[in-house]
């Protein structure tokens, strides 16, 4: 030991000790616990430190001929155990026995559980410190960590084996890698692989770790790629999302330094030197433990991956790089004797990281000490409000400022006021009409003059009891949304919404959910009754596909939007449009259109704005004129994207007032229109891999309640980068899912009214309905003939309705034929 020490002042990782080595330690397994860390010592022995009592003197244990090349601690610490490997030996010690032997001047010695199995990469306990899996060439030995018996002898792998560990809730399962690129699921039991996957890089698999609480499994490469799988009752495994380290860190570095540009104004610095990019082979995956608000996740949570030039702290449920700790480049910590790891291993205790770590090109190793409370408390309260003073929320807390474009009023004129009877006239001939049209006027020649006598009631209406609150249902519709039941699942009607097989580009239900809209690519509009009955209504006049339909709050209303650079409402039974917005309004296609705040206003996004229209609306036409409107719109204001970027897809709430207007930007990043403010109040940067084609929000319904909360989390569609779940509040990504398949096609995605369930289509001719709080899907949706493009949710009713590229419409109930993967 070289006497090289830590101070305070070194920053936020504190070197204990570093001493060097007869040999280099590069991908030789190490490992620590809360109490003591593990090292090779002189080659064949082992050195054992304590971490919480660092005055004791380290223990030195003897007993392998040959160098040791894996180290593990078991998994209780009463009594803690641990297991040392090399080429002759396979030793299992009981550390405070050793330290007890060794106060009393005795002799150490550690039970021998293994002889001769080859050269040992890697030991694992499982969780009742019973069993020891050894990893030895292509096989892997399941030895008794009481006495020397092989157990099990496990064959299968095509290349060596680089590491396993046993299942922590079946200690008769094991998960293991292998420089095959392929990792395997094993029933000891039985000696037989349960599940094998499929090769899933051109590099060797070198990690793999389980969690308990939510059954995830997570495997590492060496070129820094890490997988994240769920494992399902039958012990199946599932890929939910996968990462690169190196892009990650990247896309953090590009939003600090772009978050650094916009609040102090200056270029972000990344350092002295020159940042070289490097190879990041995942060494190992270990457990965090939160131990604060900020950083408390579920479905996995969060992980540290330990990488030759650094610790990332990830979290998996959103793919975000949350920290990390670099040995060497920004931030720098210059005392440090190792700057590229070989091998490590990394335990937590409460705000504290220990870690033992050997150097790359080195015969070097030393332990670490990682201070966190400073650095993450500030790193999750930057990330949890990136813009400070700004509290955003689509339900407003105050009413809109006097001089807020959602003010203005439209002055209503009557384009044809009625004409008022002159003095002179008071009576005479009244014109009667002898033909059909109402509207053309007549002599009155032919009508004689008649005296009224009494004028019969004939609107009589009938008393209707009203309902009882006993009564279920009004209309066929459930009084309350079952929000209990399970997702859709089964399907129920599969039907042609065209002959001509022709894209299904759009879909809503009204608020009642009784009628459902169809955009199609035909440029046509069809209205639906709920359940697909009969035959549609249909609706044209578009010259171009329809890109979006809505209903308007009071479900009197709806509009469409096409790629012809035009928009029309529609009175509900009407078969003409009451208003035509044309070309002459906008200058490049309307990529989204719905009402907005109670129906008082038109929203759309075309080109780099979003346009807000006040309209009156008057389904009335003359018989003779037929061509004249007497609906029209007014421009109230128009807001720019910040970049001038053209917008891709935007999303507002009408069912109650919010001053809040999401749009996605083909510059991949999302902006948030405060029309309270009339300006853009906060943008998030690289969102997605690609622009977003697709945003959508947590509505609700009339139907059901959330909590308010619930109501500031939205949805992101990209096309290979998959869905995300975003909080408005805190403007960050709180979940990824990746589990349908999004290459080319625009496919959407859609809450269901109770907010428990996400569904979107997929290009494997299915549509997939996931859980909001786990990124594995619940349902996969089959029996579709092409790519599901669109999904919509009843808002009344449990069902889900989806549009195929080819044109059909597919509607899905809760029930027993469920597709369960």
């Amino acid at each position: 030991m070289d006497g090289r020490k830590g101070t305070e002042e070194d920053g936020a990782i504190r070197e204990i000790f570093s001493m060097a080595c007869d040999k280099l330690l590069t991908y030789t397994q190490l490992d620590c616990c809360s109490s003591h860390s593990a090292l090779p010592w002189q080659g064949k022995n082992l050195m054992i430190h304590s971490i919480t009592d660092p005055s004791q003197k380290p223990l030195h244990l003897t007993g392998h001929h040959g160098n040791v090349s894996a180290i593990s601690f078991g998994k209780n610490r009463d009594p803690l155990m641990l297991c040392s490997a090399s080429e002759d030996y396979v030793i299992a010690w009981d550390v405070a026995r050793c330290y007890r032997k060794a106060r009393e001047g005795a002799i150490v010695s550690g039970t021998v559980i293994g002889t001769l199995l080859g050269k040992v990469v890697h030991l694992s306990f499982c969780s009742l410190d019973k069993k020891v899996s050894v990893c030895a060439g292509s096989k892997i030995y399941i030895l008794n960590s009481k006495k020397e018996e092989v157990l099990a002898v496990l064959k299968g792998h095509l290349g060596p084996v680089t590491a396993s560990v046993f299942f922590p809730w079946d200690t008769n399962i094991l998960v293991s890698t292998s420089e095959d690129r392929t990792f395997k699921v094993w029933d000891l039991a039985k000696e037989e692989i349960l599940y094998q996957s499929a090769v899933l890089s051109g590099c060797p698999l070198l990690s793999v770790y389980v969690t308990e609480d939510s059954k995830q499994l997570i495997t590492g490469s060496s070129d820094g790629q890490v997988w994240h799988h769920t494992v399902l009752d039958d012990y199946k495994c599932r890929l939910v999302t996968k990462l690169d380290l190196h892009n990650i860190e990247q896309k953090q570095r590009r939003i600090q330094e772009s978050q650094a540009q916009q609040t102090a104004g200056i270029s972000a610095t990344t350092g002295d030197g020159v940042i070289v990019e490097t190879v990041k082979p995942v060494l190992g995956i270990f457990t965090f433990k939160p131990y604060s608000r900020h950083t408390e996740e579920r479905d996995g949570g969060c992980l540290w991956i330990g990488s030759s030039d650094g610790l990332y702290l990830v979290n998996l449920a959103s793919s975000e790089l949350l920290m990390a700790f670099h040995f060497k480049g920004f931030p720098y910590y210059p005392d440090l004797s190792i700057t590229l790891a070989g091998s490590l291993a990394v335990t937590q205790t409460d705000c504290n990281i220990h870690c033992v770590v050997t150097s790359l090109f080195e015969p070097r190793m030393a332990l670490w000490d990682i201070r966190l409370p400073g650095q993450l408390d500030g790193l999750c309260s930057q990330l949890e409000k990136a813009f400070p003073g700004q509290e955003l929320s689509v339900v407003p807390s105050f009413p809109p400022m006097p001089t807020s474009p959602l003010n203005a009023e439209l002055t209503r004129r009557d384009p044809n006021p009625p004409k008022k009877a002159g003095p002179g006239k008071p009576g005479g001939v009244k014109d009667q009409s002898v033909v059909f049209h109402t509207q053309v006027k007549s002599s009155g020649y032919a009508v004689c003059s008649q005296r009224k006598m009494f004028t019969p009631k004939t609107n009589i209406q009938k008393k209707t009891q009203r309902p009882t609150k006993t009564t279920k249902k009004i209309d066929g519709l459930l009084r309350e949304y079952p929000s209990g039941l399970a997702a859709p699942s089964a399907q129920h009607t599969l039907l042609s919404a065209s002959p001509t097989h022709t894209p299904v580009f759009c879909l809503q239900y009204s608020g009642n959910g009784k009628q459902v809209l169809c955009g199609l690519g035909d440029s046509s509009v069809l209205l639906y009754k709920c359940s697909l009955s009969g035959s549609p209504s249909v609706y044209t006049g578009h010259n171009k596909a329809v890109s979006s339909v809505c209903w308007s709050h009071s479900c009197g209303w709806f509009l469409s939007a096409s790629e012809d650079q035009s928009l029309r409402i529609w009175a509900a039974g009407s078969k003409e449009p009451t208003l035509i917005m044309g070309r002459d309004r906008f200058s490049k296609p309307v990529r989204s259109a719905q009402f907005y705040y109670l129906d008082k206003f038109l929203l759309l996004a075309s080109g780099s704005s979003v346009h807000l229209f006040l309209s009156h609306l008057d389904p009335t036409r003359d018989d003779i004129k037929r061509y004249e409107q007497k609906s029209f719109s007014r421009l109230v204001r128009s807001f720019s994207t910040k970049s001038g970027t053209d917008i891709t897809a935007m999303s507002a709430i009408n069912d109650f007032f919010s001053y809040i207007v999401l749009s996605c930007g083909a510059d991949r990043s999302i902006q948030v229109f405060d029309l309270n403010v009339g300006s853009v109040a906060m943008e998030i940067p690289e969102s997605h891999s690609r622009a977003a084609h697709h945003i959508t929000q947590n509505k609700g319904s009339m139907y059901c309640s959330q909590s308010q909360d619930s109501y500031n989390l939205f949805l992101t569609s990209a096309i290979t980068d998959g869905m995300k779940l975003w909080d408005l509040r805190t403007s960050r990504c709180v979940r990824k899912y990746e589990g349908h398949v999004n290459r080319c096609h625009q496919c959407t995605a859609a809450f269901s009214p109770c907010g428990r369930f996400i569904a979107t289509g997929s290009e494997d001719n299915c549509a997939y309905v996931y859980d909001i709080r786990s990124s594995s899907y619940l349902y996969k949706l089959q029996r579709h003939t092409d790519t599901v493009l669109n999904v919509s949710f009843n808002p009344a009713t449990p069902e889900l309705l989806t549009g195929t590229l080819d044109g059909k419409l597919g509607l899905f109930r809760p029930g027993e034929r469920a597709s369960l993967p």
